[in-house]
């Protein structure tokens, strides 16, 4: 990290050449990434970057930079050049920095994963690579892998905040490749946590590799889903990957300050079902998604952004926050220095409702039951999205019949929120990697079960 001093003089270098606003983002983060496959280690990475981002603004303008030559007189002059860019004429000054004092602490760690020899990590994916393949004849291929992260990370600006913060984050992936009768089927089960090594404390490793052997299989000898319009019972944790992407992507201010989401406007609006209470909460104790402090210096907190379908709130960054009139949420986020943060999600989430996941499914004449989610893409502006299904059953009569693969979801944000019309009690989150324009980050999503009454099912029957 760096010394106050020369925080304090790189900013005065940026205000002094015009900016009205100056920020440096210092970050020193070790990573570690495994990977085996085929009885080998396909890949060993342990990295180790340190660099710094400079942000300088002047009204609604802005200029992003970033090095990794760390010498006080690079930054300055870095700071001086991105100032430059803004071409404004003005000399200000900073402010004395004061230290944000956060008392609690959202991740506390056990076992820094620096502490452990790599060999016991390498272990670990070894055992879940053996359990996979010894899961099924018909399993053919595995990729087992161990990822690990611990980021410090040092925030000052020039209206006085100087604050910092240590994130480490431990994930287990965990792939596998059915074959069967000429079809192929992927399936992966992905835990992770805002832990140190300590996090396989918490889990069963042997069956999270069997869960992912399990759906490939599964799904390999299933036939093809339907298509058409039908009731959806969307399965908790997971599933709630929809909501981040049809709905959470929309009510971030980076979007909404330029009136490019469909959310834009509707605050104090019905948007949803009553039923749907919609979290985002960066405070949660050792979720994925979770730090002390966002990316701008600003603790994060909880926040309600749909309460029984009303349009509380969005996410909201300090940039964009100035241009809408409001304050940050303790939002903005971003993948290393070499992003400007804006506007992100951390853990959002359906709260709990009052349903069980009996009475959802005896209430489905024929529907779909999305057991798991992969992939899907969004469109911001109009909240169109596509979602396929990793695991999905048939709900015939109101119960669950069989397994069916390659279905897809497909409609708008809007049209699932005003849709749902049971929401369940066993709230679980899960974890995810969220791309946008301030790179890739960590995110938790989650929810209960939720039915949906009428939703697009691509298919191919």
């Amino acid at each position: 990290m760096l010394d106050k001093r020369i925080l304090f003089n790189v900013i005065t270098s940026a205000m002094q050449n015009g900016a009205d606003f100056a920020e440096v983002f210092v970050e020193d983060r070790k990573n570690t990434t495994l990977v085996y496959s085929d009885k080998k280690i396909e890949n060993a990475v342990l990295g180790n970057d340190f660099g710094v981002g400079i942000r300088v603004i002047k009204d609604f303008n802005r200029v992003y930079a970033y090095t990794n030559d760390v010498s006080e007189k690079n930054l300055i002059k870095v700071a001086k050049d991105a100032a430059l860019g803004l071409k404004s004429g003005s000399l200000n000054k900073v402010m004395d920095f004061t230290n944000k004092n956060i008392e609690r602490n959202n991740t506390p760690i056990k076992i820094y994963p620096a502490d452990i020899d790599l060999s016991k990590k390498l272990d670990i994916i070894k055992e879940t690579h053996d359990t996979i393949m010894n899961y099924d004849d018909i399993i053919v291929q595995a990729s087992t892998g161990y990822l690990d992260s611990d980021q410090m990370v040092q925030i000052a600006n020039s209206e006085g905040l100087m604050a910092s913060d240590r994130r480490v984050r431990t994930r287990l992936i965990q792939n596998a490749v059915a074959s069967y009768c000429g079809e192929i089927q992927s399936a992966g089960s992905n835990p992770g946590a805002a832990m140190g090594f300590e996090f396989f404390d918490t889990i069963d490793i042997n069956d999270v590799a069997k869960e992912a052997a399990r759906i490939a299989v599964t799904m390999v000898k299933s036939p093809f889903a339907p298509s058409g319009v039908m009731p959806v019972i969307m399965d908790n944790a997971f599933g709630g990957v929809l909501f981040h992407e049809a709905c959470g992507h929309g009510l971030e201010a980076e979007f909404v300050s330029k009136g490019s989401s469909v959310y834009a406007g509707k605050m104090g609006e019905k948007i949803a079902s009553d039923l749907v209470t919609a979290i985002d909460d960066g405070t949660l104790e050792n979720q994925w998604g979770s730090t002390n402090i966002d990316d701008e210096g600003n603790e994060t907190q909880r926040n309600i952004l749909i309460e029984n379908g009303i349009l509380k709130s969005y996410l909201v960054d300090e940039f964009n926050g100035k241009r809408m009139g409001m304050k940050s949420t303790g939002s903005a986020r971003r993948q290393s220095y070499r992003y400007a943060p804006t506007s992100r999600m951390n853990n959002t989430f359906i709260d709990r409702g009052n349903s069980s996941f009996s009475d959802m499914v005896s209430g489905v004449d024929y529907g779909l039951y999305a057991s798991k989610l992969g992939g899907g893409s969004v469109d911001v502006v109009t909240g169109e999205f596509n979602f396929a299904v990793m695991e999905g059953y048939i709900i015939k009569n109101g119960k669950i019949d069989h397994p069916v693969r390659g279905a897809s979801l497909v409609g708008t944000g809007l049209e699932v929120l005003q849709n749902i019309d049971m929401v369940g009690k066993d709230l679980k989150l899960g974890e995810g990697m969220c791309g946008a324009s301030s790179g890739t980050i960590a995110a938790g999503v989650g929810q209960p079960q939720v039915r949906i009454k009428g939703l697009t099912v691509g298919g191919r029957d």
